[in-house]
């Protein structure tokens, strides 16, 4: 095996196959992870057989732990989508939060329906919706996209049940429920700063330079939206909320209840085990299925089929990715770069947050450079005192920003929301990375108090 500075030019090198494969080749994440995992096996002289273990047990270990609750949290996901659950929820802020105030209704709408839903399904869903806002208020189509796609993002990449943000947790060995509450908060704060705040600038500097857009499709969409709805039965919003409401609420019960409850003691039993995030994302789904009937438009087995259906391809990245944590674990590259970069006296959250904003930047994918990261860090993290817990949300965070247009995200909202490059760039890229800083801010400040907030040491 090779040690000393060799590791970090192996590691540099390794990152450099992962961009190369993704970026100049187009090939897929999965296929991507797994040649960078053998390549870097290969070039520290590790056995063939071992290379082969290490990928079986990273793969097997990531799946093993998160694998059910990614598949049930896409399936929560797409009771919510098929039952016309996110249209009412994003229907009700807008009737709460109308005219001048369509900012705030798209950005809580965004936030609640991140969590469950993949967000190229809000995109999809939202950005026509947008646009009509737009037309009809006179705020900037730019502004909103900014409010909508900065509060996705902020609960897509950092909030449970969203695989991403379970990948990290489950690396980093964290409380979900504990993780969800503070995550859930950091999102909340950074979408206030970057969706809403940046958002109103965006909306300022259009006003100011007479920055106007066109809508000439508005009227067939909205014919198209009035046809494909009249006549159908959706949930209330009470309904549509508690969809993903009830597992969330059971983590949390799970997490804190014993905290406050008398040790041993039957209730506190009962809240282990319902509040155990795979028992909790079954009744979820369960709890869904059932209250989501009366609204589907098809059998709930061909809903949950769906569902698995999108889940596979979630699946292999993930795992593949945590085979490469592995492989950057059992080489000896991750306590090495950890120890190396220790010595430059960063800020341990500051640290986690750059590098996963580097990975980010670099290759377009989230989850890659969130998988990547806190599995590089998880040693580290644990003998630096600062919670595990805000270290994980601030590598969530760092797996915000920077879109380029490397990411196919970045595509999918300059197509849906039918803006310019120079646009998509104001209100993603630019809003997304002043989300993500502001969610790190939140941390840091959060770091202060960590020995007398619940949860976090």
């Amino acid at each position: 095996m090779v040690t000393g500075g060799w590791l970090i030019v192996i590691f540099l090198i390794a990152i450099a196959i992962l961009l190369i494969t993704i970026i100049k080749f187009k090939v897929n994440a999965f296929i991507a992870l797994l040649v960078t995992t053998i390549g870097t096996g290969l070039m520290v002289r590790m056995p063939v057989s071992d290379i082969s273990k290490v990928i079986g047990n990273g793969f097997g270990n990531t799946l093993g732990s998160i694998g059910v609750i990614i598949g049930l949290g896409v399936m929560l996901g797409r009771f919510l989508y098929e039952s016309g659950g996110i249209e009412v929820i994003a229907d009700t802020f807008l009737k709460r939060f109308n005219g001048s105030k369509s900012r705030i209704a798209v950005a809580m709408a965004g936030f609640i329906t991140g969590i469950p839903v993949f967000g190229d399904v809000v995109h999809i869903m939202y950005a026509p919706m947008v646009r009509v806002i737009s037309k009809k208020t006179k705020v900037s189509i730019v502004s909103l996209c900014c409010a909508t796609v900065c509060a996705t993002v902020a609960t897509g990449a950092m909030v449970i049940p969203t695989p991403n943000p379970m990948a990290v947790a489950e690396n980093l060995q964290l409380d979900y429920g504990v993780f969800f509450l503070y995550a859930a908060l950091a999102g909340l704060f950074g979408t206030i700063v970057g969706g809403l705040g940046y958002g109103r600038f965006l909306d300022w500097q259009d006003r100011k330079n007479h920055h106007e857009y066109a809508f000439e499709d508005i009227e067939d969409f909205e014919k198209e939206s009035r046809t494909s709805t009249a006549g159908r039965k959706v949930p209330g919003f009470g309904v549509a909320v508690s969809i993903l409401l009830v597992p969330i609420m059971l983590i949390l019960f799970g997490s804190f209840g014993p905290m406050i409850l008398p040790e041993g003691g039957t209730l506190v039993k009962i809240l282990n085990f319902v509040g155990d995030k795979n028992i909790a994302m079954l009744i979820g789904v369960i709890y869904a299925a059932l209250v989501s009937l009366p609204y589907l438009q098809k059998p709930v087995g061909d809903v949950m089929n769906d569902a698995a259906g999108q889940v596979g391809l979630v699946l292999l990245i993930t795992g593949s990715g945590g085979a490469f944590g592995k492989m950057l674990q059992s080489t000896g590259i991750a306590d090495f770069i950890a120890a190396s970069l220790s010595q430059f006296h960063i800020p341990v959250l500051v640290l986690c947050f750059i590098i996963a904003q580097i990975l980010r930047c670099a290759q377009g994918s989230t989850g890659v450079a969130l998988i990547t990261t806190s599995s590089m860090f998880a040693p580290l993290i644990a003998a630096s005192g600062i919670s595990p817990v805000l270290c994980g949300i601030a590598i969530c965070a760092g797996g915000i920003g920077l879109s380029l247009p490397n990411d196919s995200g970045f595509w999918a909202i300059n197509r849906f929301y039918k803006i310019s490059v120079e646009d998509t760039i104001r209100a993603w890229t630019i809003g997304g990375f002043i989300t993500g800083v502001a969610a790190l801010v939140f941390v840091c400040i959060l770091s202060v108090f960590q020995a007398h907030l619940p949860g976090l040491l």
